[in-house]
């Protein structure tokens, strides 16, 4: 499984210009790369990234967090989230080869986005609350 030079390009204008607050990525099996799905701009909150994520596929995603320190100092921590979520009564809907490609496949992505600094396997939306980033940035 490769990861598109677009891909790479994306998340490092997130890292460094700040130009997306998250990106959605997805697996295009027929080129049998990670390719960008959707970006979010810097003013884009939390809810408007949950909120684009499916809830019968899976996805990677990466998501720039702010955040101000006990010491008042403004941070950011940037986390990989890979979203392999059934949700109950969604089961039907959702591809199970889907979910093991998936798998399978995060180490490899997550090698390419060089700067992510923590990561989070989600196969609950509440693994992923943002009470939870906020426990593993500070």
């Amino acid at each position: 499984m490769g990861v598109a030079d677009q891909s790479k390009d994306t998340f490092l204008e997130l890292k460094r210009k700040k130009v997306h607050r998250y990106v959605i990525f997805k697996i295009d099996e027929k080129k049998q790369e990670v390719v960008v799905e959707k970006t979010g701009g810097p003013a884009e909150s939390y809810d408007d990234f949950t909120a684009s994520l499916p809830v019968n596929d899976c996805l990677y995603a990466v998501y720039d967090f702010d955040y101000v320190t006990s010491e008042n100092c403004q941070k950011s921590k940037i986390f990989f989230i890979a979203w392999l979520i059934q949700i109950p009564g969604y089961q039907s809907l959702f591809r199970p080869p889907a979910k093991m490609l998936y798998a399978t496949s995060k180490d490899r992505i997550r090698r390419e986005l060089d700067g992510v600094h923590y990561e989070i396997q989600a196969i609950d939306p509440t693994e992923m609350e943002l009470e939870v980033l906020r426990e593993r940035a500070h």
